[in-house]
């Protein structure tokens, strides 16, 4: 095996990405120490050296994916993923004194995103939640709207009686988005029916809360699961491309051998069928 099936075998193995999952999960965890002055005080050194092993794991990983394309390196950016894995390894390598040494540290946080480029279906949720943003913002186009109308009525029906609430167009904006979150809204509601009509309060409160909370909030939910769908299609497209382009033109043509062999066994049978009731006539 050459160098370019070995690579190619090794960065697409179970074995591989679990040990690359599990590298993440432990650079999470010294991110983590790296937040308390007692530990970096008494083993900053040893947290420093983990440091650098787990970058050159991820270095090698990143040269092994460039071996894997061959003759073609460049080929490695062509998936997104492997852009944003590229990206944060470049900021790792970023020299620790001076301004860069926040990057640095920021970039040790960052490295846990690479979960999401290790895990596809971690990729099938961040993939429909970019596949959903336009059709979000309508949704919070619509959302705005409903705020706005609200948030004017609200101050006309209860900002004399509640000014903390309704006072002004601001503190009504933030009242409903209190109330569209459920948090505490009965409290609002109490305090606003203390001085104006119940029956207006309760029409205006449960009508803001089934429009905003149970009507457009599901929206959300409904695009993005049907932005999931879209993206699990897409992504069974592209393995089977890639199974496809992998197995090369010998796994191609076995199967256009497959398909004549199947189509001529139907033209037989079609052929003594039709004898048969040639016969019977």
């Amino acid at each position: 095996m050459n160098l370019i099936g070995f690579a190619r075998q090794l960065t697409e193995s179970r074995p591989f990405r679990g040990f690359i999952i599990g590298v993440i999960l432990f650079a999470g965890v010294l991110a983590g120490f790296e937040t308390s002055a007692s530990v970096m005080s008494h083993h900053g050194a040893l947290l420093n050296a983990l440091d650098l092993v787990i970058l050159g794991i991820f270095i090698t990983e990143i040269a092994l994916k460039f071996a894997a394309h061959g003759r073609h390196p460049l080929g490695f950016f062509r998936d997104s993923w492997n852009i944003f894995d590229f990206v944060i390894v470049a900021l790792c390598l970023l020299p620790a004194a001076g301004s860069f040494a926040s990057v640095l540290r920021l970039a040790r946080v960052l490295r846990l995103l690479r979960l999401v480029s290790a895990l596809p279906k971690l990729q099938l949720l961040v993939g429909a939640l970019l596949k959903s943003l336009s059709a979000m913002g309508y949704v919070s186009l619509l959302l705005g709207l409903l705020f706005y109308i609200y948030a004017v009525a609200g101050v006309h029906l209860f900002g004399h009686a509640s000014e903390g609430d309704f006072g002004t167009l601001p503190f009504a904006l933030l009242t409903l988005f209190q109330i569209v979150t459920l948090d505490n809204w009965s409290d609002v509601f109490h305090r606003a029916a203390a001085h104006a009509p119940a029956l207006a309060v309760a029409i205006y409160f449960v009508s803001f809360i089934v429009f905003g909370t149970m009507i457009i909030l599901n929206l959300f939910i409904g695009i993005i699961m049907n932005s999931m769908a879209e993206m699990h299609e897409e992504m069974a497209e592209r393995d089977c491309a890639e199974h496809i382009r992998q197995s090369g033109n010998t796994g191609l043509t076995d199967e256009l051998r497959m398909l004549e062999r199947q189509a001529k066994a139907l033209q037989s049978q079609l052929r003594r069928l039709h004898n048969r009731t040639v016969s019977a006539e």
